[in-house]
């Protein structure tokens, strides 16, 4: 049996607004379910700002690349074009050698709840070689927004 692994209370959180564009709708005139991903994306973009430490150039310029390995979404109720919305970035701390977001994203007129998601990312070096540890700069960013 597997063991399930507990997980800490989000101790960072981003929200940004966003508006749905026209080339983001389907044919039946909703958001096509890829773009969440994008969503989600965006959010750890902004929350990678906001905490300064945490954007892509920054991990790469620390001598890392920080790919998605899994990421996984729950769709509830549809955005259409025009909409605005806020997606909801949570930094989920552990102490693997691992990033951990949880994504909630809302409509904004309603605060309806529309889609959710988790993403996972790690550490690789500049060789491409699994970090198998937290690298140092990412300890110390832990350390700056007290989330040791």
């Amino acid at each position: 049996m597997a063991k399930k692994v507990k997980r800490q209370v989000p101790s960072l959180i981003n929200r940004t607004p966003f508006r749905v564009r026209f080339s983001e709708v389907d044919s039946m005139q909703i958001v096509w379910h890829g773009e969440y991903v994008r969503y989600f994306e965006d959010g750890r973009e902004a929350f990678g700002r906001q905490y300064g430490g945490l954007g892509y150039m920054e991990m790469y310029n620390s001598g890392y690349v920080v790919p998605l390995v899994k990421i996984s979404l729950e769709f509830k109720y549809p955005l259409v074009c025009g909409d605005t919305a806020i997606v909801e970035t949570r930094y989920i701390n552990c102490e693997a050698a691992k990033i951990l977001f949880e994504y909630t994203i809302y409509r904004e007129s309603d605060m309806q709840v529309v889609a959710t998601g988790e993403s996972t990312q790690v550490f690789l070096n500049r060789d491409n070689v699994l970090e198998l540890v937290n690298p140092e700069f990412y300890i110390q960013w832990k350390k700056k927004w007290g989330v040791e």
